[in-house]
């Protein structure tokens, strides 16, 4: 069973701590209490503060005041989610608490729904900010991209310029190529990066829930709605909001999007009023918007609200020279996080690797490492422990694709002049072959080049 949550309640009023801390502690949060802000301190300052989830502090306390408190305690814990609680509040108290880095500013009599609901948010956008900053950890220490090849160091030039900007960025390319990693990148390196990364993955939540999930919803207002909810852009505020295959949105949902980009405002599903929103909001998906537009299933304004700035990720078959390097990376990270012996490439499974077109792209790199790992047995790792690898699936040719001729004789040439350069590239240019394949002397297959307008290099 998990380890229940820790709030610190810091008031000098010993009717406040209890009745918060029986009203806490019947949500199964664990309770430390102190009166005073030196004492706050003191418990922030223990190596067990750690411990400590979420800080509610009143603003007026003997010795140094609420704010004050709140100043130094970011100091210590900067992650900490506080919520200031005040019996005199006014505006100017509540924007300096928010400056100072306050989660949100309650008055007294406390409500105590608001209360919980208050309390529930900020741990939930804590961990959040928590999951983000391993994630950063993790992006940076085992890059996703090794930015070896022509296209991704265009790339990783144009993310460069782009990130520090508020400018929104629509990423495009193919499934597993990376378009999740590029926009945390965006992230890491804008001046949003200390606030929440928010995802939603379009594709994934059903039509009629995706309205609540991205704006929210009040209490009652549909079926199965028994609480207030957020919403992912309230999640994302002073951060990034993700929002990945984003054209799997119906053209109504779009709509909304687009309304709230456009005002900076959102409408939780149930009313309750507009709610003003501060989200640098990043889009990717794996299809030709140019043609979903065209077909009716994506709104063109919408696209132009998102595509700021257009940013492409290339296939893994355009970056091939940094193939075997991301394959290391990925053996190195996989066989630590197993407790494997280190392992690598031979020469065999190199070649392998190198011979295969990707279709699944960097998520099928990473797959096929992680099989490798597992499965083989010394050292080196084989083409054997690949296994077999799945081929991009081609077409059938054709067989009756060809240009459109005025005669049989003009189609004939054509022909006749196609299987005769084939030929010729068949045997690396060398005529005395290409006329014993073909049944001629080289006299008459001169001939027969000139007659079809074909330039004959002999090599």
């Amino acid at each position: 069973m998990p380890q229940p949550q820790t709030i610190l309640i810091v008031d000098d009023e010993p009717g406040i701590r209890r009745s918060l801390g029986e009203t806490l502690n019947d949500e199964h949060y664990a309770v430390l209490k102190a009166e005073r802000g030196e004492q706050a301190l003191e418990l922030l300052q223990n190596p067990d503060s750690e411990g400590i989830h979420l800080m509610l502090l009143d603003v007026w306390l003997p010795g140094i005041d609420g704010l004050e408190t709140l100043k130094q305690s970011k100091a210590l814990r900067p992650e900490l989610p506080v919520v200031m609680i005040s019996g005199h509040g006014n505006i100017d108290t509540a924007m300096q608490a928010t400056k100072l880095g306050a989660f949100d500013f309650i008055e007294k009599p406390i409500d105590l729904d608001r209360l919980l609901l208050v309390v529930g948010n900020a741990l939930k956008q804590s961990r959040l900010v928590l999951e983000n900053q391993r994630l950063i950890q993790e992006v940076e220490g085992e890059r996703f991209f090794q930015a070896e090849s022509a296209a991704m160091k265009r790339l990783m030039a144009d993310l460069k310029l782009v990130a520090p900007t508020e400018g929104r960025v629509l990423i495009t390319g193919e499934n597993g190529s990376g378009k999740e990693e590029i926009a945390r990148l965006l992230h890491a390196g804008s001046p949003r990066k200390d606030g929440p990364f928010v995802e939603v993955n379009c594709a994934a939540i059903p039509e009629e829930l995706i309205e609540s999930e991205l704006f929210g919803h009040t209490k009652g207002a549909f079926t199965g709605a028994v609480r207030d909810q957020r919403g992912k852009f309230r999640e994302a505020d002073g951060g990034t909001l993700f929002l990945d295959e984003v054209a799997d949105m119906s053209l109504k949902t779009q709509a909304k999007v687009l309304r709230a980009l456009q005002e900076g405002r959102i409408e939780p599903v149930g009313g309750g009023g507009a709610v003003a929103v501060d989200v640098r909001v990043l889009a990717a998906t794996n299809k030709d918007l140019g043609e979903e537009i065209k077909a009716g299933r994506f709104r063109e304004d919408l696209y132009f609200r998102l595509a700021v700035v257009p940013l492409r990720v290339p296939p893994l078959r355009e970056r091939v020279e940094e193939l075997i390097t991301l394959a290391d990376a990925f053996i190195d990270r996989i066989a630590r996080s197993y407790g494997r012996p280190a392992k690598r490439l031979g020469p065999d499974a190199k070649d392998t690797l190198l011979s295969h077109d990707w279709p699944g792209n960097v998520r099928e790199l990473k797959n096929l490492m992680e099989r490798a790992v597992i499965l083989s047995r010394g050292s080196d790792i084989t083409s054997r422990d690949l296994g077999p690898l799945t081929a991009r699936h081609v077409a059938e040719p054709d067989p009756f694709s060809f240009p459109s001729f005025a005669s049989l004789r003009e189609a004939r040439d054509w022909f006749e002049g196609v299987y005769i350069q084939r030929e010729i590239r068949t045997q690396n240019g060398n005529m005395t072959r290409v006329a014993d394949v073909l049944g001629l002397d080289r006299s008459n297959l001169y001939k027969r080049l000139k007659t079809l307008g074909i330039e004959a290099r002999e090599t």
